[in-house]
């Protein structure tokens, strides 16, 4: 289910909390899907009952990432992690962090790769203060979207 902000999630996570289901909470770009975000993706979804992911906004990619990304628009992005079975709701932030996302959802469980410092997890002080937990996940290693975008150029005739 994709949806579109907090608020409109409020009534949904209302009822997770009342049938006692853990939330998962991922975050991230995800532009050119590949096998190292699904494999993130699925080992996250096994610490609870349901998982969102909440994806970067355009403007939020460019302003980290730099102007010829991403590759993929929000929208499209979010269709594609829709569809996948092991996810139950996308949605999206515009910020250069989704800590306020974080803050009014408050996931029972936040994922974050292992490429981040325990210290660097945004959203880590609000999710433990509620009685959460902040989980750091390994990485598969060789799969990066910037890497692939790199190869994909030198490719290029």
């Amino acid at each position: 289910m994709i949806v579109a902000n907090a608020a409109e999630f409020a009534a949904e996570r209302a009822r997770l909390r009342r049938e006692r289901r853990a939330l998962v909470f991922a975050n991230g770009c995800f532009d050119l899907l590949h096998p190292g975000h699904l494999r993130l993706l699925e080992q996250a979804r096994s610490l609870g009952d349901c998982l969102m992911v909440a994806i970067n906004s355009d403007a939020s990619v460019r302003a980290g990432k730099g102007p010829e990304r991403p590759v993929i628009p929000a929208a499209e992005r979010a269709e594609v992690l829709d569809a996948l079975g092991f996810v139950d709701y996308v949605t999206f932030f515009d910020t250069p962090t989704p800590r306020a996302l974080i803050a009014a959802i408050l996931p029972d469980v936040l994922v974050k790769g292992e490429d981040w410092g325990e210290n660097e997890i945004v959203g880590r002080e609000e999710v433990e203060a509620a009685g959460g937990q902040v989980v750091r996940l390994t990485l598969e290693p060789g799969w990066s979207t910037t890497e692939l975008i790199r190869r994909a150029r030198e490719l290029r005739p």
